[in-house]
């Protein structure tokens, strides 16, 4: 039998040489595998940067808790026996817990840690932390936060609606034209969290196109979309999206080419909005002529795409990075108001998505249950924080913050307890996060590599990959579970998140409640189990464990032709009343009393335009100033894998490269391959200069994920020498509803660096001695 395992890139075979693991391989499956996660097994066995024993920071370790926090990341570790270090870790859990509350602990786990569904980083530390008392916790995330908390009060969860938009086989054989804000990026589709496969997004695009489709691209950055054929490129301006949206919904308005009985029977809210429209409110009618300005869209060129999407079968898209921005609600909300504007919503190859692009699950078939879930238990802590106040958490302990109508108090933090993630990658203004994460008197880490996080902390446990371990893969719609059997041997003394916490929650007298007395495979075993009931209520017949394990792999869609198609909401067309939404008035709420009641200065109960704080004013960068898109990378996820021989070889001159136009670069004198400093008051980066006229003037587009790597510039300021984009975002709420992250509205001047080449040393582990 073939030997597979799951990542967040992929199924994949396992293929072996002498007994040991030479490669992994896509499955035949996949037409169109991601290559991020064929470089996995060489980023494990690097052992260059690999965590091998448990190591504590040389202050705390001298001194104790709080010691010396502003040397965090600029000092040693001694590496230390796991007995030692789990007696500390357990010891200093106890000690914050009974002198400030387990709320003084914060269990900052991010998710994207494993695609294995039992040692799920973030399940483990927060069943861990509430089996002893409970933690401080995050809600939402850095891509969806504003959307998680709009969507539910306009038309459904984030959730519901990523696992039902309507299906690639729909979109090609009904879709006549798709509009799609932010385009359809194919390398950020190459993931979801339990394992895509088969990659989804190239071959359905390109079916669509062979099918007739005509696409429309809205984005700044023309490969936000690739069909294999022809399309329309809006090279909109950063930040407008909201106005534009704004000015076809005027269009249809103002030619009557709304549909008005779908307005009225499935939407409530449409006359207070198109009373906005009409300008009633602020004395300015939302046109195309209002809006060519701020998009940089001729009115004319607005006007006739409104027309056209009335006059045909018209899908509406909008990316995630839509809402990672100032006011990030907006363009989502309008995204579904102009498709109800429209009345397709529910219909085969109409409607909206709202992630056609994201992740691979958009567009699925395959029938939906709930998979094997490691249970997190209850927290008896009741503070969190939306997951992108961070730094606001650690700066301002006590103080007020409003999130989705209801007004809460951040806690005051003592501990860190971080185990999947990577702060140092996903929070935006890096320097103002170094201050703010010299605050709490401890941090621990579960970290396989020395990243810029596990170097920032002050003990740090070594722990496995996903090769390392046993494990079953799923992610939810995707077509295949799977039996990941463990591939090759801990790398030095790291052991798993599972047997880590379970050494933790025994010194702690909690070993049973996190337990329950079971072993690794017993759990797999109880969790697969788990998951039968819901697989039979979705019409798949689970074999039993002990075959699932020895065949390697079950499809969950072994006809795929026969597969019926999806369609968005297609049951609440069909009779609202007997599929009521889950909002307020169980319909679409294009004006929401509920938003409108919370009284929020910059999210209103309808949705509107706000003009940005830091954006192109009129596409026109003043005094040099260009627009940063700090997009998701192509060659790993997140921060992931950028150790890998795969990433490192996309770098130039070991920088991340940056994308401008040949005119912008030209006019600073920059030539192809330059090493170029970009900043602002924030802070400052390197990266290497790539020109490219499918990047709009005024933009420069600096994917995330390089490890930060700072060092002291010429003239004593902080300088990231790798490229990581997180030094040059702002750290400010979306809005007062979501408090969603908004690293899209950022303006930075960039210039060829003229200086002495600083190293890039994050690939390299820090200063180690062992103990005496």
């Amino acid at each position: 039998m073939k030997t597979y395992t799951s990542a967040h890139w992929g199924v994949y075979e396992v293929h072996y040489q002498k007994g040991e693991v030479s490669h992994l391989a896509p499955i035949p499956e996949d037409e169109s595998p991601s290559p991020i996660g064929l470089s996995m097994l060489d980023a494990c066995r690097d052992a260059g940067v690999r965590v091998a024993r448990p190591s504590v920071r040389e202050s705390w370790l001298r001194h104790g808790p709080g010691a010396h926090p502003e040397r965090r990341g600029r000092e040693g570790f001694v590496e230390v026996p796991w007995d030692e270090a789990l007696d500390m870790v357990a010891a200093e859990l106890d000690r914050v817990r009974k002198a400030h509350g387990n709320a003084s602990i914060f269990g900052g786990c991010y998710g994207w840690s494993s695609a294995g569904r039992f040692h799920h980083a973030q399940s483990q530390a927060h069943r861990f932390l509430n089996a002893i008392g409970g933690y401080v916790s995050h809600r939402d995330s850095y891509s969806l936060g504003a959307a998680r908390v709009l969507m539910p009060h306009v038309v459904a969860p984030m959730e519901t609606l990523m696992a039902s938009h309507t299906s690639w086989d729909v979109l090609r054989e009904h879709t006549e034209l798709f509009v799609t804000f932010g385009g359809v990026p194919e390398k950020n589709a190459q993931i979801s969290a339990g394992g895509p496969s088969p990659h989804r997004i190239p071959g359905g695009l390109r079916r669509m196109a062979q099918a007739g489709t005509r696409f429309v691209n809205i984005s700044p950055l023309r490969d936000d979309l690739a069909t294999g054929a022809g399309f329309e490129w809006w090279a909109i301006v950063p930040n407008s999206d909201t106005a534009l949206l704004l000015a076809l919904a005027h269009t249809l308005y103002a030619e009557g080419l709304h549909d008005e009985a779908f307005l009225q029977r499935y939407c409530v809210g449409f006359e207070v909005f198109a009373a906005y429209l009409r300008g009633e409110e602020d004395g300015q009618p939302k046109s195309a002529e209002w809006a060519a300005p701020l998009t940089g869209i001729e009115a004319a060129r607005i006007r006739a795409l409104a027309r056209e999407m009335a006059g045909s079968r018209c899908m509406i898209n909008a990316a995630w990075g839509l809402q990672r921005a100032e006011h990030g609600e907006q363009p989502y909300w309008l995204v579904v108001t102009v498709a109800a504007m429209l009345g397709q919503i529910g219909l085969p190859g109409g409607g909206f998505g709202v992630g056609y692009g994201s992740v691979n699950m958009m567009g699925s078939t395959v029938p939906k249950f709930s998979g094997p879930t490691l249970s997190q238990g209850r927290n008896a802590v009741r503070d969190f924080i939306p997951v992108a106040r961070l730094s606001d958490m650690l700066l301002s302990p006590g103080q007020p913050f409003q999130y989705n109508g209801v007004t809460y108090q951040y806690p005051d933090i003592r501990l860190v307890y971080w185990a999947g993630g990577n702060p140092f990658h996903h929070h935006q203004d890096l320097n103002r996060l170094e201050l703010a994460w010299q605050r709490p008197e401890t941090i621990v880490v579960h970290e396989p590599f020395w990243t810029s996080t596990a170097r920032r902390a002050d003990i740090v446990l070594p722990a496995t990959t996903t090769l390392e371990r046993d494990d079953i893969g799923y992610s939810n719609r995707e077509r295949f579970l799977v039996a990941m059997k463990r591939v090759m041997p801990p790398y030095g003394e790291s052991r798993d998140d599972y047997a880590i916490f379970t050494e933790l929650a025994r010194r702690l007298d909690a070993e049973e409640l996190f337990t329950e007395s079971r072993d690794t495979m017993q759990w797999l075993r109880a969790l697969y189990a788990d998951c039968q009931p819901s697989a039979a209520g979705a019409g798949v017949t689970l074999p039993d464990f002990d075959r699932f394990w020895e065949q390697g792999r079950i499809d969950l869609l072994p006809e795929p032709e026969r597969a019926p198609g999806v369609i968005l909401l297609e049951s609440f067309r069909q009779d609202p009343e007997a599929h009521a939404l889950t909002t307020p008035s169980g319909r679409i709420e294009i004006h929401s009393e509920r938003i409108a009641g919370f009284g929020i200065a910059d999210c209103a109960g309808h949705p509107r335009w706000y003009e940005p704080s830091e954006w192109l004013r009129g596409g026109q960068g003043e005094d040099g100033l260009l627009h940063l898109i700090s997009d998701q990378p192509q060659t790993r996820l997140h921060s992931q894998l950028d150790n890998s021989a795969y990433s490192r070889g996309m770098k130039i001159g070991l920088r991340e490269p940056v994308r401008l136009h040949p005119e912008d670069a030209a006019e600073r004198g920059i030539a192809e391959g330059d090493i170029v400093r970009l900043w602002n008051a924030r802070g400052a980066c390197l990266a290497a200069a790539v020109l490219s006229d499918g990047v709009r003037r005024g933009v420069v587009a600096l994917s995330t994920g390089a490890w930060f790597d700072p060092v002291v510039a010429p003239d004593g300021s902080s300088l990231d020498s790798h490229g990581n984009p997180n030094v040059l975002t702002q750290d400010v709420p979306s809005s007062g509803l979501s408090q969603g992250c908004a690293a899209h509205s950022c303006l930075v001047r960039l210039e060829r660096y003229t200086q002495a080449l600083p190293p890039v040393t994050v690939f390299e582990p820090p200063a180690l001695r062992s103990v005496a």
